[in-house]
């Protein structure tokens, strides 16, 4: 007779598994991951798989298999929690279409950002992002539940946590309320990490900070993003690096049910084709120069798109209306709507970082100045992209 792992061996085995990886680097952490319970605050998601059409549907999973639930939620796999009521249709029994809003992040992702948040004894910390409550337990292990403290915009996430973390014995500072404004009250932390991504870094969050803190946040730039690690100047200036550890998160919602709908014109008229030497490869498999246009093009944003004859391509859009796409499969050409200026600056942007070298994350840095303006910066040249405010 088979004997099946139960949930602490899994424990132990994920962490191990995120030692191997590299996501986990220190004692500290690996102790951590193997004590405290994912499954408790897991008890049932939403497994994507796409239909006929090419859709995203959301089949409900939960406990009832016990084997399933166990090896599932103990893979270094992020799981969805919550989808978009705005946009959620029922195609089934326990299956929706819709847009994801909130999910128990991979394993490995969370390990390594809570490495490169660098906390130390005694560091209070505020997390961005609640969701199941997973992360507040690992920080409440690691420095104590007094020193914890995490917001979310949905109220019904965070009596949830409350509910799951005190079962364990956790009881960290939890509030409801928008993530972006910090946390309610007089509060001040050294280290602020959010688990969902923001278009640029709050006032409040840097308001919030004690001198010698930081902050660890997605940054949501369009066409894709980035985990930066933030600290203040003295001269209020505050400066992000990129993280040796990569990764997405959802955006953060005003809303505590569905994001806002940003308006953009209609799509303009068909242009037609030209050769051109970036290609979907190119664009697909080199994240430092997705990077770098969403630097030349911060209000364009990447998406798939399907003809009518069934060829998929990348697109480039703005919400003025224009947009750009070149076909997967590595073919040279684009399509083009608009005026043809979207995609001469991707072409701009392949041919500066093929000339500099191809150079990594490293090499870049995201600057907020006193006045909330930000850039990025080239650090080896005197390249500088302008972000907005």
């Amino acid at each position: 007779m088979t004997t099946r792992p139960g949930p602490e061996a899994r424990m132990r085995a994920l962490a191990a598994e995120l030692v191997r990886e590299g996501a986990i680097r220190s004692p500290e952490w690996e102790s951590v991951f193997a004590s405290v319970p994912r499954h408790h605050f897991v008890p049932r998601w939403y497994e994507a798989v796409t239909d006929p059409r090419g859709i995203t549907v959301w089949n409900e999973r939960d406990d009832t298999d016990r084997e399933a639930w166990l090896s599932t939620v103990y893979s270094d796999a992020a799981l969805v929690t919550g989808l978009d009521l705005a946009t959620a249709e029922r195609v089934g029994d326990r299956a929706w279409t819709g847009v994801a809003t909130s999910s128990s992040t991979q394993p490995g992702l969370m390990a390594g950002m809570l490495e490169d948040l660098r906390v130390g004894d005694g560091h209070r910390v505020l997390e961005i992002g609640t969701g199941t409550g997973y992360n507040a337990a690992l920080l409440s292990a690691r420095l104590g539940d007094r020193l914890v403290h995490s917001v979310d915009i949905a109220p019904e996430l965070v009596e949830a946590a409350r509910r799951q973390l005190a079962a364990l014995g956790f009881r960290p500072g939890l509030a409801h309320g928008d993530g972006r404004d910090g946390f309610p009250g007089d509060v001040l932390f050294d280290r602020i990490i959010a688990t969902c991504s923001v278009p640029r870094l709050p006032d409040a969050w840097i308001g919030q900070l004690l001198p010698g803190g930081s902050i660890l946040t997605g940054l949501d730039l369009g066409i894709t993003g980035g985990l930066l690690r933030f600290t203040p100047e003295g001269d209020g200036t505050v400066r992000g690096r990129f993280t040796a550890t990569t990764g997405q998160f959802m955006p953060a919602r005003a809303g505590a049910l569905s994001y806002e709908q940003a308006p953009r014109a209609a799509y303009a008229p068909d242009s037609g084709q030209r050769p051109s030497g970036v290609t979907a490869d190119a664009i697909r498999g080199a994240y430092p120069f997705r990077l770098l246009l969403a630097f030349a093009l911060p209000r364009a944003e990447l998406v798939h798109h399907t003809d009518d004859d069934g060829t998929w391509s990348v697109q480039l859009q703005t919400s003025d209306g224009a947009w750009a796409r070149v076909p997967l499969g590595g073919e040279s050409y684009v399509t083009e709507g608009g005026d043809g200026a979207l995609w001469r600056e991707v072409e701009a942007t392949w041919g500066w970082w093929n000339e500099q070298g191809r150079p990594g994350l490293d090499h870049f840095a995201v600057v907020r100045e006193p006045d909330g303006r930000m850039h990025a910066r080239c650090l080896s040249t005197q390249a500088r992209w302008d972000l907005g405010r």
